[in-house]
């Protein structure tokens, strides 16, 4: 992290603190005076209080300059700042601090298999240790540490001596990552999972695939990966675009200060929301594809219920056909347009083309040269030609599920194929690299 001291600043310290102690014989320490004011800017999320009490400054202390660096790295280590800065200046017969900060990027806080307290609960444990706590957290960092000692208190308040981690995980339910606090062998499993909506009780597939978790450790996050995986899907395709989903409970009777059982039942409330229908899509950045190719991906005509598994398919295979044409580096950003008073949906979805690659050279490792020459004589692509990498998918689905496609009758044995692309954007060329094991 940079912590900047301006030079000037320091030399003006510097002098304050030895005149100021030419002329007091009874000053506290040398090379220290008191502390008047702390101020910070840069902040968006945190108070300036806030951020003064995670310096550990205390107004009217007598501090010197490491006492100033101390509380800059402090407020580093905390992990709340991706930059912290910080000059001072003489005031009177004190000084004046200012921390300039950057404050990094926060994640929600997830809390995994504690079916004895709602997240209120636990949100509240934290703020008792972190009053600025607004349900998100740092990556790292010393708050990371308080957060789960405040979870770990409460968990000990009712006589739970278990082992807590946290971890950073992806999001099961949306985008980017999540602070995961998790209880190792918590011992509880899940008896069965309910919904609010009847009609997924009535669907065999959900039947069937409920299998998959019951009976399995309780946890949300697999739980919220069965909404999103299995549940979601079947409100996407009917164009309940803004199904609400969870988030899980559990639902016990009897005396909450008792044991819970080995396995509980959980219950998921559900609102469906209201069928959205297709409007359209207006499109930007593309030259190779037309709009009338692009918009054929799609499927959909205007007033059409808006299939939400059916739309994101076709930005894959949007993507796809860029990278047949050779344009490995292509981007495909669609942005949503919900008009919630006409329940329409479209979208406008800016392309980033760039260039295109060609096929440079393939290396090969793990085979016999027999079978190499095999492999390079069914290659489908030429040196400098356009790398079309739908072939290239073929030819590795073929190698790892149809063998003998590629090498005969030759016997050839390995049980994996590793596969990159190794991409020259100055050159405009890629390479193959295929490691056989």
């Amino acid at each position: 992290m940079d912590r900047v001291r301006q030079a000037f600043g320091a030399a003006l310290f510097l002098c304050f603190l030895v005149f100021a102690n030419s002329l007091s014989a009874q000053s506290p320490e040398p090379g220290t005076a008191a502390l008047h004011e702390v101020h910070a800017d840069g902040e968006k999320i945190l108070t300036e209080p806030q951020i003064v009490a995670l310096s550990g400054l205390q107004t009217g202390a007598q501090v010197g300059r490491a006492d100033l660096q101390s509380a800059a790295d402090k407020l580093v280590a905390c992990g709340l700042f991706a930059k912290v800065n910080y000059n001072f200046q003489t005031k009177g017969d004190g000084v004046s601090v200012t921390f300039h900060i950057e404050e990094a990027p926060r994640l929600p806080a997830y809390f995994d298999n504690f079916p004895w307290f709602a997240d209120s609960d636990l949100a509240d444990a934290i703020r008792k240790k972190l009053p600025f706590f607004d349900g998100t957290l740092p990556e790292g960092g010393t708050v990371i540490g308080q957060a789960a000692e405040a979870v770990n208190d409460l968990l000990m308040s009712r006589g739970l001596h278990v082992t807590l981690e946290h971890q950073v995980l992806a999001n099961p339910v949306g985008d980017g990552n999540v602070q995961s606090f998790h209880i190792e062998g918590a011992g509880i499993k899940i008896a069965k999972l309910d919904f609010s909506d009847p009609s997924l009780a009535n669907s065999k597939v959900v039947q069937q695939h409920l299998a998959e978790i019951i009976g399995k450790p309780y946890s949300r996050m697999t739980i919220d990966l069965f909404l999103t995986e299995q549940i979601r899907p079947i409100y996407q395709k009917l164009g309940l675009l803004r199904a609400k989903l969870g988030p899980p409970e559990v639902r016990l009777t009897g005396d909450p200060n008792q044991k819970l059982p080995e396995q509980i039942p959980v219950f998921v409330p559900i609102n469906p929301g209201t069928v959205y229908r297709w409007k359209g899509a207006q499109w930007s950045g593309n030259t190779v594809l037309s709009e009338i190719t692009l918009a054929s991906f799609i499927g959909l005509k205007a007033g059409d219920v808006a299939d939400g598994m059916q739309i994101e398919g076709a930005w894959d295979h949007v993507r796809e056909e860029y990278s047949h044409h050779g344009y490995l580096d292509s981007k495909v950003d669609p942005v949503a347009q919900y008009d919630d008073q006409a329940h329409t949906i479209s979208y406008h979805v800016n392309i980033e083309e760039k260039a295109p690659y060609k096929f440079r050279n393939m290396v090969i490792t793990g085979l016999s040269r027999t079978a190499e020459t095999r492999l390079r004589q069914v290659w489908p692509i030429a040196a400098a030609q356009v790398f079309d990498k739908t072939q290239y998918e073929d030819i590795l689905t073929k190698l790892q599920i149809h063998p003998a496609q590629v090498f005969g009758d030759l016997p050839i044995h390995y049980e994996t194929v590793g596969h990159w692309l190794q991409t020259e954007p100055t050159l405009g060329t890629v390479d193959v690299l295929l490691d056989f094991k």
